[in-house]
């Protein structure tokens, strides 16, 4: 089946795959955000001991769907993981980091005579909310405004041993130059705060306690807005700006005119869907907050998947450079500037081969049961609300 589809027809196959892992992964960022109001929701140690168990049934989940979105992209798009990782790698030391802590944390947080105390444990669940949303949204940010690397095939080829390396990142930052650009922090921002909103939109769902509810449902309003004015923000910096075109004929990397914009407007089926997302999203705000429902995680959820998903698409759809090669020291239009974007990333030529991706295809073909497990462990472990009677008759707390 697969080895009768062309290599572009694999390239858009993957594309939507590691897209969509991408959103399932900011949707289940609500662990991070529910960490982070660990101390805003939970007054007493018994509130937060719920919270951190309501959570801690979640988060190997996040983590693992980490770890899947990477390993996926660096199998099916190889050049963009050299070039990020082996360049930007202070971005990345700093994320792991703060996911290692995480697992650490759920793993020793309740552990008797634990020596660093369980406040400790608590502070690094808080230090993983923060930095594991925001840093993971700035790094996406680059994928609209740029980073500053270049890229030369040809050092495969020299025998020299001088240099072999395909990339190199141009500057002493290492990724860590992304934050001096707002529309990146934007997005890391709008990140956070969306993750605290879905965060407390899992917490109103699934613990029973009349307190939690109340400070929960103030959560979501205080931080609804400012995530709605970084997302806006975002999305209107990078609808109006100049985007990375493709030429598809030469494979030319030029700057476009509202770019990303033209990109929804020559795929309306992508626009349609990502203003349902955003739909939704506020439809799962609005009925928690106006209506009292406890369902509102379903529709946030399902919106912010959905609207992720567009976005992803439309960066590397359309002859679209989906990881821009741009020094913002240099000229724009210049000629220095003009040869720097020609080692933008597309998913034509940072793929593997035509086999690697038929054979990656087939493991494909396995998601849906994964997801359908998932969804299964997911309903098992929340066939019922969390309450304090519940964590006193069980054997296993985090």
């Amino acid at each position: 089946m697969f080895e009768t589809m062309s290599l572009e027809t694999l390239q858009q196959y993957w594309w939507i795959i590691i897209s969509l892992l991408g959103a399932l992964l900011v949707f289940l960022m609500f662990v991070q955000g529910g960490q982070t109001l660990l101390y805003a929701i939970g007054k007493t140690e018994t509130e937060r001991k719920l919270i951190v168990n309501s959570l801690g049934r979640k988060w190997e989940f996040t983590f693992t769907t980490l770890v899947t979105f990477g390993g996926a992209f660096f199998a099916s798009f190889p050049l963009f993981y050299s070039t990020s990782f082996g360049g930007a790698y202070w971005v990345w030391m700093a994320i792991l980091f703060a996911f290692i802590i995480q697992a650490v944390s759920y793993e020793f947080r309740s552990k008797p005579n634990n020596f660093l105390g369980q406040r400790t444990y608590e502070i690094f669940l808080l230090t993983n909310g923060i930095l594991g949303t925001i840093l993971i949204g700035t790094a996406v940010g680059t994928f609209f405004t740029g980073s500053a690397f270049s890229v030369d095939k040809m050092n495969l080829l020299n025998l020299t041993g001088s240099s072999n390396a395909i990339s190199a990142w141009e500057g002493p930052a290492h990724g860590l130059e992304a934050v001096l650009n707002f529309t990146n922090v934007a997005l890391g921002l709008a990140v956070f705060f969306l993750s605290r909103v879905l965060g407390s939109l899992y917490l109103i769902n699934t613990i029973e306690h009349d307190e939690i509810l109340k400070r929960s449902r103030r959560q979501l309003l205080l931080n609804s807005v400012p995530f709605l004015v970084f997302f806006l923000y975002f999305l209107g910096a990078v609808l109006l700006k100049d985007g990375f075109a493709v030429n598809p004929a030469t494979a030319e990397v030029t700057l476009e005119p509202y770019k990303y914009m033209n990109n929804f407007l020559s795929m309306p089926l992508m626009l349609v869907l990502f203003l349902a997302g955003v739909v939704l999203v506020l439809a799962g705000i609005g009925l928690s907050w106006l209506k009292d429902s406890r369902k509102g995680i379903w529709y946030a959820g399902s919106g912010t998947i959905l609207t992720v998903w567009m976005l992803l698409l439309n960066v590397g759809f359309n002859n679209t450079a989906y990881y821009p090669a741009f020094d913002c020291s240099l000229e724009t239009g210049s000629a220095a500037s003009q040869a720097f974007m020609q080692s933008s990333l597309t998913i034509q030529n940072s793929s593997s081969s035509h086999y690697t991706l038929t054979a990656m295809s087939y493991v494909s073909l396995m998601v849906p049961f994964v997801l359908a497990y998932i969804w299964y462990a997911w309903k098992s472990m929340n066939n019922k609300r969390i309450s304090e009677q519940e964590l006193n008759e069980e054997h296993h707390t985090y």
